[in-house]
């Protein structure tokens, strides 16, 4: 097991998926935002506890573990030792950041938490932002929706994901914005944390079915295309000592469009049962208040018969 971080110019030993599991290296600066986080989160939780209120368990589940820890898996496992060397290991790394970690930390509510935990003036601050038109632009479905669409599109098209082979800052960078555009895409469809950009569930719903064809077509294209993505770092790989083991570039290329197409559907699948059992709960909660509502209704005109009926 590593101690340290990859390096582009390393000699790797031949991936297979137990390296995934145990060929671990520490990229500090994704590592120990992780570990902040997560920390705050739970500081957060412990001061709810401390005072009597309730958390519910499962957020703290899906942020801390399934969230946080989806994100440190994707970039200190060997995912990350391995995302510039196979481009079908990265696309893994991509779909677990751009889709796995953001839905999981959604789920997690932590701005519900900020609010209910935070000092008067930071949460105040916090309202500010929440309410401000930067806030309603950036978490208006339809621009978040364009910008999920685009981003892989962009990522892959340009210069960008060449960029990212070799610039450590680039790649990290990218890292970050994955995850930042799924948070922008997830978090308002979500509903649990009071975005501005929340809409009625058959919208969400909308929104959700209309990325899997998108995911598909991506992936479908990349697997289809004769011409290969950063074509002059994997072939340069391949020149070296480990293009003994390396599969040939277009052969991995297509393993990875193939991922992509099947993963973004699969996710997409999963975030779709969460908002259907989302707005089941919802619909039950809502007939409840109605039986609420109409009960009392009932039992003020009961009353106010009764005493019409009083003699004088």
């Amino acid at each position: 097991m590593t101690t340290t971080a990859w390096t582009t110019d390393e000699v790797l030993p031949r991936f297979t998926i137990g390296r995934v599991f145990t060929d671990w290296g520490i990229d500090p600066v994704p590592f120990i935002l992780a570990v902040w986080v997560a920390g705050a989160y739970l500081v957060g939780v412990a001061l709810l506890r401390r005072r009597g209120d309730r958390w519910p368990v499962g957020r703290t589940v899906s942020f801390v573990v399934l969230g946080m820890g989806s994100f440190v898996f994707a970039t200190a496992s060997g995912l990350a030792r391995y995302d510039t060397t196979l481009l079908s290991v990265h696309m893994v790394q991509h779909m677990v950041l751009s889709m796995v970690v953001p839905l999981s930390l959604a789920l997690g509510a932590p701005i519900t938490l900020a609010l209910r935990t935070l000092p008067a003036g930071p949460r105040r601050w916090l309202l500010v932002v929440l309410h401000s038109r930067v806030a309603r632009v950036l978490s208006f479905p339809p621009l978040t929706f364009a910008l999920y669409v685009v981003s892989p599109w962009a990522l892959y098209y340009t210069s960008w994901y060449d960029a990212s082979l070799s610039s450590t800052y680039v790649h990290e960078m990218m890292h970050i914005h994955l995850v930042a555009v799924g948070a922008l895409f997830f978090w308002p469809l979500m509903g649990i944390d009071p975005l501005p950009g929340r809409v009625g569930y058959p919208f969400r719903v909308l929104l959700t079915v209309l990325t899997l064809p998108f995911h598909a077509f991506l992936g479908v294209t990349i697997m289809g295309q004769t011409t290969l993505i950063g074509e002059s770092h994997y072939l340069a790989l391949r020149e070296g000592p480990m293009g003994a083991w390396l599969p040939p570039a277009i052969d991995d290329q297509h393993v990875a469009g193939g991922i992509l197409w099947a993963s973004g559907d699969l996710i997409g699948l999963v975030f779709f049962g969460v908002l259907f059992v989302q707005w089941v709960r919802s619909s039950m909660k809502e007939a409840a208040r109605e039986d609420r509502r109409l009960d009392l209704m009932e039992a003020r005109a009961a009353r106010s018969a009764a005493s019409s009926e009083r003699p004088g």
